[in-house]
């Protein structure tokens, strides 16, 4: 992972979302509300994935009094049960790999909505496990060195003391990773000791990264990104990118 900062990239996602909040908060949203019918209760005590996607809220600068709307929303409102995850892999330029993952309550037009965004940028839609294969599923907490003033050393026992498989040090940033079975109790164990955390989110990980160099594949892979941002079924899109 190192040389491959998250932080700069997740600083320019908030920037990016700053000017459309809205868009953000309804995702974040639909994915309260599916926690809430999942696990089975709007009480984060007793629903570890609540727990976890309002920690995602949370970094992503919704306030306290939206996310208990929402969850108070959810727990009232049987259609959120409609959604249902689904994951698309495929091939951008030059053989990059992408993954995307939308909730959504109608799967025809999402899985249109993929595809058009993979054929605009001059990519296709692929077989399920095309390219998951070269991925990593993991918890990632991503720790701003701009908002945390204590010791790296400190910061690093107490993620391997709570069950972090690794600590790496960036430029900008402290990178916390776990397994994804224990990525609630370390970011739960963070949280208790007041570490701020720009990121917290179970994510995937690229094993290795491609270059591009060609501007036209890069204006390429561009568009299919920023089709896939402004879809409003897709949650989350992974690729290996070397942006």
């Amino acid at each position: 992972m190192s040389g491959h900062s998250k932080f700069a990239n997740i600083k320019h996602k908030k920037e990016k979302n700053d000017a459309a909040k809205g868009k953000i908060f309804t995702k974040i949203g639909k994915e309260l509300a599916v926690a809430v019918k999942e696990g089975g209760s709007a009480d984060p005590a007793n629903n570890s994935r609540l727990r976890d996607v309002i920690a995602k809220a949370k970094a992503n600068n919704m306030p306290n009094d939206t996310i208990d709307r929402n969850i108070k929303k959810a727990d009232g409102d049987a259609n959120a049960a409609n959604y249902e995850y689904i994951t698309y892999e495929g091939y951008g330029p030059n053989g990059t790999a992408i993954i995307v993952e939308a909730l959504t309550d109608n799967r025809n037009r999402t899985a249109t909505n993929v595809k058009n965004a993979f054929t605009k940028g001059s990519g296709n839609v692929g077989t399920p496990g095309c390219v998951s294969f070269m991925f990593d599923k993991k918890g990632q907490i991503i720790v701003s060195k701009e908002e945390y003033e204590g010791d790296a050393d400190d910061l690093m026992m107490q993620a391997l003391d709570a069950g972090a498989e690794d600590f790496t040090e960036e430029e900008d940033s402290y990178e916390i990773t776990t397994s994804p079975e224990d990525f609630s109790t370390v970011r739960q164990a963070m949280e208790e000791a007041g570490i701020p955390m720009a990121a917290a989110e179970v994510t995937m990980i690229p094993q290795t990264y491609v270059e591009l160099i060609d501007p036209k594949d890069i204006q390429n892979i561009q568009k299919t990104l920023d089709m896939l941002d402004d879809d409003d079924d897709v949650q989350d899109v992974y690729h290996n990118w070397d942006e």
